[in-house]
This record gives C-alpha cells, structure tokens and sequence, in this order.
C-alpha cells in the first residue's frame, strides 16, 4: 500500500501500550515483509534463563499482522496464528521477519522467522510461525 510507510508503522506500533512496554520497535515495512525487534532482557525470561514463550508469540503475532497489512492496508486483525518453537531463545535481541506468502483482498496468509541474534551478531533461528490475517 502507497501510503503506508516505515514511519507510519512505527507510530501503529508505538499506539499498542503492551509493545511499549516490551519495548518492541519495527524496523523494517513493506514490500510484503515486515520485521520487529526487542531486546531480551532479564525481566523477559522464564526460569531457565531462555526468553519466554509468550514473548516469541507476541512478537510472531504482530509481525505477522504488519506483514499482513502491507498487503491489506492498516485495518487488520489476526485470525489465527501457529508457532514452532525450535530451540530455545537467548542472545541479547530477538528479530520476527514475517512476509506474506499469499494476498486476497480480505486475508493474507504470512510466515514468520523468528532468530535471536548474540552480542557478536551471529543469527540463531528459534522458531517459525504462520498466520492469517484478516481485513476488518
């Protein structure tokens, strides 16, 4: 969508009083992708000292729901989501990169990787989510 720009998602993003709180920022919108980062931190982890579950699933949801609206406009909810967790996350930030595979004029179906990324900058994939998102 023409009119929906990088710093246009960042304001959306900075709306949503739990994603403030996590101090999740987008980073990347558009061109059928988005991408959300937060940096893990101890108050973010369960007690095996891996970030949280919940954590990986919120971040999948809405970059999967930013994807979604680059196809579908800023309007959108999620419909449903899955998520793989593949081996547990820890680093010093986590990175969702979601796309949308495919795009009608009402939902879009995306995919999502999430990876942790350590102090040196070395990439570890943590999970793998998809989703469809829906145009209200």
């Amino acid at each position: 969508m023409a009119d929906l720009t990088l710093e246009v998602a960042q304001k959306l993003l900075a709306a949503q009083p739990f994603s403030v709180l996590l101090g999740a920022r987008v980073t990347a919108f558009g061109d059928g992708g988005a991408t959300l980062e937060l940096g893990i931190r101890p108050d973010l982890l369960q007690q095996n000292g891996f970030l949280h579950g919940g954590v990986l699933g919120y971040a999948a949801d809405n970059a999967l729901t930013f994807a979604g609206g680059t196809a579908l406009g800023p309007e959108v909810l999620t419909g449903g989501f899955t998520i793989s967790y593949l081996r547990p996350a820890r680093g010093a930030l986590l990175r969702a990169e979601a796309k949308v595979a495919y795009a009608s004029k009402r939902q879009a179906t995306c995919t999502c990787e999430l990876t942790t990324l350590d102090d040196a900058g070395t990439s570890t994939l943590c999970a793998i989510a998809q989703g469809t998102i829906v145009a209200r």
